[in-house]
């Protein structure tokens, strides 16, 4: 018991001393009154409806089965900042059953290139996948190659990690597991260095938290980093089991029911050079557009409807 009461002392310290002085902007709880910070706009964002499957799904990156060639795909993804088309075809598929969400990924690639195997590597710098799954108070990012390297890092905003609170459990002791704070993307100017731009302040990431249950395959159709040849580009198939998505239920049933709704980020993140130079930032190709290059705006995320009904069913 001292153990533990030492512990949330602690907490709370680091609570304390993350909060704004008197008199600076205050941090609130929630995100409906975050609407006016964002470059995207509600009539902006994109929605998919999410069918059941028509059957079973094997994870292999394959994505031939009579589910996936039935689920609609989405339309081509465009540039996260500008809305315009992306330079190559990217689209996704969502479905479901009662043990897993599925994500499916087309993504054309002439030239297929991937080094990074250990996992939770920085793919993101070679080119990758990625999938954020936004849980309100936490939300969970998840990216592959086209090796099939997954990187994975589950988010909890700081001013819903209280003492005693829903994520005040041993998965995440910010003692234990030594979690670091984090702001944003490319908030590194003087005005938003400690705190980055979102509204709602710093997460915590812990970094290299596995969601129970999750399988992944990609394949490449081609030539993997072999220039010679043009390839047609890699599909990505990834399995999120409901039982894992406790901490991002938000009070949603899980598995979900018929009209529940989750926010998923769909984005694809491409390195180019030219002339011997790479191009930066890297080209970001997303389902709905941020207008700003950060992929850490949930408020930005697609809606993603939960139907009843099964892929190709009219």
């Amino acid at each position: 018991m001292r153990r533990l009461l030492i512990r949330l002392a602690i907490v709370a310290l680091l609570s304390v001393a993350l909060e704004p002085a008197a008199g600076a902007d205050a941090v609130p709880a929630g995100r409906k009154d975050f609407a006016a910070s964002f470059a995207c706009t509600e009539k902006g964002i994109a929605s998919y409806e999410a069918r059941r499957a028509a059957g079973p799904i094997k994870i292999d990156g394959l994505l031939d089965e009579p589910s996936w060639q039935k689920a609609e795909k989405s339309p081509r993804f465009v540039d996260m900042v500008t809305g315009e088309p992306g330079w190559y075809d990217t689209r996704v598929a969502v479905m479901w059953d009662d043990e897993n969400l599925y994500v499916g990924y087309w993504i054309e690639q002439p030239y297929v290139e991937a080094h990074l195997t250990e996992r939770n590597s920085l793919i993101w710098l070679e080119g990758d996948a990625e999938v954020f799954i936004d849980g309100g108070d936490a939300y969970y990012e998840f990216e592959v190659n086209p090796l099939g390297t997954v990187y994975q890092v589950f988010f909890i905003w700081r001013d819903a990690y209280q003492p005693g609170g829903v994520f005040d459990v041993p998965e995440f002791d910010i003692l234990k597991r030594q979690p670091l704070t984090f702001g944003g993307d490319y908030d590194r100017q003087a005005k938003t260095f400690w705190r980055g731009t979102h509204p709602r302040g710093l997460r915590w990431a812990f970094l290299g938290w596995e969601f129970p249950g999750m399988r992944a395959a990609t394949h490449v159709e081609g030539k993997m980093n072999d220039n010679a040849t043009p390839d047609k580009g890699w599909t990505v198939e990834v399995a999120f089991p409901w039982k894992g998505m406790k901490h991002l239920a938000a009070g949603r049933p899980l598995p979900p029911k018929d009209g529940n709704t989750w926010r998923i980020f769909f984005g694809r993140f491409e390195r180019f050079r030219v002339n011997g130079a790479e191009v930066e930032p890297h080209p970001a190709w997303v389902l709905s557009p941020h207008r700003v290059y950060d992929t850490h705006l949930p408020e930005c995320f697609p809606y993603v409807r939960i139907s009843a009904k099964s892929v190709g069913e009219p």
